[in-house]
């Protein structure tokens, strides 16, 4: 419940504050005064759209913040699980727009985003103006009706979670199936590949073997006269290394007795001599083993021109990442072979989801007819009192195709203001006026079956005036008890009169130019704004008269 509201440097407000109770309230004032600022201020803060040019002129930003008693909503698990402070006696919604068109979101003093500010918004206020009508030749307002009438929230929502999951699986299956054939098309590619690469039968360290030994057999001959004329060059009969050094170290081993220093001078010429050997004989084995043949160097050559055609084929620069690929095509293929297993278990799944489906929109339908039953009984007695004696109404539910969001089911509203006129679509042949009394008595209707704490109506009470326009205040009087807050923007003296408070929205001219303004009525000013509404600006006793009976029989 609005509790109450305070807007600064909006429009043509300069400063309000106002405070509102449960119950009826009314609000008037004179075409032009801002009644429909004070509702655009009110719509949003509960989240709608801006702009800056409703910043006053001159300032800086306006704010507009509604202090709300929520204790009747079991809210607690929304401000959990958005991590705000939660108060049931005293929730605060406010929202500042600077003159630049950036936008502020508050609750609880916590900033927060305008989508969950519209969220909780919705949840605190319905604001009804008369554009609104229009929703009753919307189908998805129409099916809602039903739904709140129906009371079976806990099976729509199972219907819808299971829904989303059974569209998730239709796209995921279609998807696999277009893939499947995609890689279908392409499997002998595939397979020829593979084979291709599986028939080579690399190893991961094969092409650094294999060019190693190409450039070896590639150069064997200048190998092989290097290797010989390295240990000729050691030992050869004409001048031997070997042997000279072998007579340097017995040459110095002789003076040693004399010559201490030569004893380790000839163990080093020796042990160079040893080392000196060994490679004069590794040189000649090596140069023995080192056999040229053209016809392995023609079979190296071959499988390393194999091994880089691949490469290039395959666009990779070394064989792990051939390999690799390889491994993609045997996934690939793999998956086809794979592929109708899986195809066939979602196709159960579906199956399985598609039965489920069936059985919650069937209950669904159950319930909504029931519900259109009702509605047509409830919605026909309360517009027979709101001067329409003739008044046949349906909610006609017809199946759809295929499942939906919402079920199996399209609603119509179908109407006739009288018996001889076929009834046919609301919105095609019902007029404003009839348009706005069929509103009032669904939300009469629907506020039964809802904690919406917070009903606001602008003007719906457009056209109707005398005895109907009575029954329409009366009829929003009964929604505003049961500790519900009915506000009412009304042109209407008869509907005016019955507001448990009644709250005018003026206009003044000041010093810093024209300012809207709202002032709660106490009993003398009511009856003198209520015989304005009937007579005008020239008060008659009569009015005044007539003004205070209105009062009396509410």
């Amino acid at each position: 419940m609005l509790t109450s509201l305070h807007i600064k440097n909006y429009a043509l407000i300069e400063r309000l504050e106002v405070d509102f109770t449960s119950g009826f309230s009314v609000i008037t004032g004179e075409t032009g005064t801002g009644k429909s600022v004070l509702l655009g201020a009110i719509s949003m803060l509960m989240g709608e759209r801006s702009d800056a040019k409703l910043v006053r002129e001159g300032a800086d930003k306006c704010i507009i913040e509604g202090c709300f008693d929520i204790s009747s909503l079991s809210l607690e698990g929304f401000f959990e699980e958005n991590e705000l402070e939660y108060d049931p006696q005293e929730c605060i919604l406010r929202r500042e727009l600077s003159a630049t068109g950036r936008g502020r979101f508050f609750v609880n003093d916590s900033p927060v985003s305008a989508a969950l500010l519209k969220e909780l918004g919705n949840r605190l206020i319905d604001i009804h103006s008369q554009h609104k009508n229009l929703l009753l030749g919307n189908k998805n307002y129409q099916l809602n009706v039903l739904d709140v009438l129906a009371d079976d929230q806990a099976r729509l929502d199972s219907y819808r979670t299971l829904y989303r999951s059974y569209e998730a699986t239709r796209k995921e299956l279609a998807a696999i199936k277009e893939q499947l054939q995609s890689m279908r098309d392409d499997e002998e590619w595939l397979r020829f590949q593979l084979d291709e690469i599986d028939g080579a039968a690399f190893h991961d360290d094969e092409q650094e073997q294999l060019e190693q030994e190409s450039q070896q057999l590639a150069h064997a001959e200048e190998i092989e006269s290097a290797l010989y004329n390295a240990a000729m060059l050691i030992d050869n009969d004409n001048k031997s290394m070997l042997q000279s050094l072998r007579e340097a170290a017995a040459s110095l081993a002789r003076i040693s007795q004399h010559f201490p220093p030569a004893e380790q001078l000839a163990e080093r010429l020796e042990s160079n001599y040893i080392e000196l050997k060994d490679c004069c004989n590794e040189l000649r084995r090596r140069q023995e083993s080192n056999t040229f043949s053209p016809g392995r160097l023609e079979q190296v050559d071959a499988r390393l021109a194999l091994m880089y055609d691949l490469f290039k084929k395959h666009r990779v620069s070394n064989i792990s990442e051939l390999l690799a690929t390889a491994d993609e095509y045997r996934s690939k293929l793999e998956n086809i072979t794979g592929g109708d297993d899986r195809i066939t278990e979602m196709e159960k799944q579906l199956e399985r989801n598609r039965k489920e489906l069936a059985e919650l929109s069937a209950t669904l339908t159950e319930g909504r007819k029931k519900a259109a039953l009702m509605l047509q009984e409830k919605i026909t007695a309360i517009l027979v009192t709101l001067g329409m004696p003739m008044i046949r109404f349906e909610a006609s539910i017809e199946a759809t195709a295929d499942f939906t969001p919402t079920g199996c089911d399209v609603v119509t509203f179908l109407f006739s203001a009288n018996s001889i006129s076929p009834m046919q679509p609301l919105a095609d042949v019902a007029s404003g006026g009839e348009m706005a009394r069929v509103m009032l008595a669904l939300k009469s209707i629907i506020a039964g079956f809802t904690d919406m704490p917070t009903l606001i109506f602008d003007e719906i009470d457009t056209g109707i005036s005398g005895v109907l326009a009575e029954r329409m205040g009366r009829l929003m009087q009964q929604m505003g008890r049961f500790e519900r807050q009915v506000i009412s923007i009304t042109h209407l003296p008869q509907v005016a009169a019955l507001g448990n408070r009644h709250y005018k929205v003026y206009k003044e001219e000041g010093a810093a130019g024209t300012r809207t303004d709202i002032l709660q009525l106490d009993a003398e000013e009511r009856i003198r704004e209520i015989a304005q509404m009937m007579s005008g600006e020239q008060l008659t006793d009569a009015a005044l008269d007539t003004a205070r009976n209105l009062i009396s029989q509410q």
